[in-house]
């Protein structure tokens, strides 16, 4: 299993998110070979084993008042450490620029997950290449639901 967060770009950027989170939060993806600016949140799960936070920052989407990240991992053949954890307790956390919410994490299926992946790739098109690498691997497409009101809401 990989850990992302300790490749550096993706630290500089989870680094990037706690401390200036406007500027991270539409990120220049052009460094690493992206396609230019793209909007990406912090997620934060809690480690299945340790129970220590541990911060990933994804691209999103945000469809009908839910955030929409895809578990893609760059079409490699298992799952992102932070889809495990999610899948051990779909409580998390995320910044949405300076916003910080808790999240319930849900995965799609049928129509919905088609209809979503496909919004999430007119964002980021290399996810269709990625699914077609994942040997065999369906990628996950989830859907984190901020929970309490937007009151319980609160800017960092």
């Amino acid at each position: 299993m990989t850990n992302f967060s300790e490749v550096p770009w993706i630290k500089a950027h989870i680094e990037l998110y706690q401390r200036d989170p406007e500027k991270a939060h539409m990120w220049d993806s052009t460094a690493v070979g992206g396609p230019g600016i793209l909007p990406t949140l912090l997620l934060t799960t809690r480690g299945r084993r340790t129970g220590e936070p541990r911060p990933a920052p994804l691209i999103y989407g945000k469809f009908g008042g839910h955030y929409v990240v895809i578990a893609s991992k760059g079409g490699l053949p298992d799952h992102p450490l932070w889809y495990l954890n999610l899948e051990a307790d779909p409580d998390c956390e995320l910044m949405v620029g300076a916003t910080h919410m808790k999240a319930k994490a849900r995965v799609a299926e049928g129509s919905e997950r088609a209809r979503l992946w496909k919004q999430m790739s007119a964002i980021y098109p290399p996810y269709d290449e990625y699914q077609q690498r994942a040997a065999g691997r369906t990628i996950p497409v989830v859907v984190l639901e901020p929970v309490g009101s937007q009151a319980g809401q609160r800017p960092v």
